[in-house]
């Protein structure tokens, strides 16, 4: 005889003995609840979206800065004339010399395209946001409200470029050329602490961007304490998928059709992973003690009273019979018992 395991029982025991596990199970039917999933697939698809603008703004800027350097242009041109020679040397030049007379187009262009995906993106991000934390949000006036996007979509650039701009600082040749100064370059041990301490400035940093986005993203104010928790749940997730991507994309990319198809499939994943590792802190953020004691309950159904009223003409044909001929049996029951006495 197979005994089949009470799963259901040795989850709850678990859940019972393990506090975090039961917070982390809490998350998780937070996450697949709320559509967790649906939500990061929409992030990446506007993420997508907007690479192609982003790229028009790029060779726009590019454009710009070769019209001001016009020998940085014939340096450009000489390359390739020398490593693509023939017609298709010439047709790459003619192409960077339209890219360069039409770079204002281009970056218009390039500029309204990443508008629209940034504000898709941002859009999209505040709602599964609010969706994890399960806030009731009424819907103001689209001007309002794409206007707050934008300034969110400004703000968690700006948070990007603070970010990467200390993580750059812990790891570049900045810190390296302090120790030289200091002559502390020679000193034992002193890369592997170089190495540490670029290492946790780049989680400080990432963790105080998830928490910005945990806590300010939301189209409802939430708890900054649970936040915190959530944000660094998110950016220690971040730290180690980063490392595994980084070999994931060179396993990649070292075919041949990894070259041209590596870095696409490289880039959803990532995003798609990623979005996924931030509403799943947010899950996590949302889901506790205090932000379960503060959470929304939403009122029970109003009741609904309805009358009832029934009118009663009389006794049909069929009951007027029926009375008749009881009240003539009674009539002969009385009868009887008179005659008796």
């Amino acid at each position: 005889m197979i005994v089949v395991p009470d799963f259901g029982a040795i989850l709850q025991e678990r859940r019972d003995q393990w506090p975090w596990f039961d917070h982390t199970v809490r998350a998780a039917a937070r996450y697949q609840a709320q559509k967790g999933d649906y939500y990061a697939a929409g992030m990446t698809y506007f993420s997508v979206l907007a690479l192609f603008p982003l790229l028009m703004v790029a060779f726009a800027a590019a454009g710009f800065v070769l019209i001001g350097h016009p020998e940085w242009l014939d340096q450009i041109r000489d390359q390739i004339a020398q490593n693509v020679p023939g017609s298709l040397g010439e047709t790459i030049n003619s192409l960077i010399d339209t890219a360069v007379k039409s770079r204002t187009s281009v970056g218009i262009i390039g500029l309204l395209g990443a508008l629209y995906a940034g504000l898709g993106w941002i859009a999209n991000l505040r709602e599964a946001l609010t969706a994890m934390w399960e806030s009731v949000h009424e819907s103001g006036s689209f001007l309002t409200t794409k206007l707050k996007d934008l300034a969110a979509l400004v703000s968690l650039g700006l948070a990007l470029v603070v970010s990467l701009g200390l993580s750059a600082l812990a790891g570049g040749s900045v810190m390296r050329n302090v120790l030289e100064l200091l002559n502390l370059d020679e000193v034992p041990g002193v890369g592997v602490a170089l190495r540490l301490a670029s290492v946790l400035l780049a989680l400080v940093a990432t963790w105080a961007v998830f928490t910005w986005v945990i806590s300010r993203l939301p189209r409802e104010p939430v708890p900054f304490r649970s936040a915190v928790k959530g944000g660094l749940v998110a950016a220690v997730g971040f730290e180690i998928f980063k490392q595994i991507a980084a070999i994931y994309l060179t396993s990649v990319t070292n075919g041949p059709a990894g070259v041209v198809f590596g870095p696409i499939i490289g880039l959803l994943v990532f995003v798609f992973t990623t979005s996924r590792f931030l509403l799943f802190a947010t899950a996590f953020a949302a889901t506790t003690r205090e932000s379960m004691a503060l959470a929304f309950v939403a009122p029970p159904e109003p009741a609904v009273i309805s009358t009832r009223l029934e009118v009663n003409e009389g006794p049909s044909v069929g009951g007027g019979i029926a009375l008749v001929g009881a009240g003539a049996l009674a009539a002969i029951g009385l009868g009887l018992l008179s005659r008796k006495r």
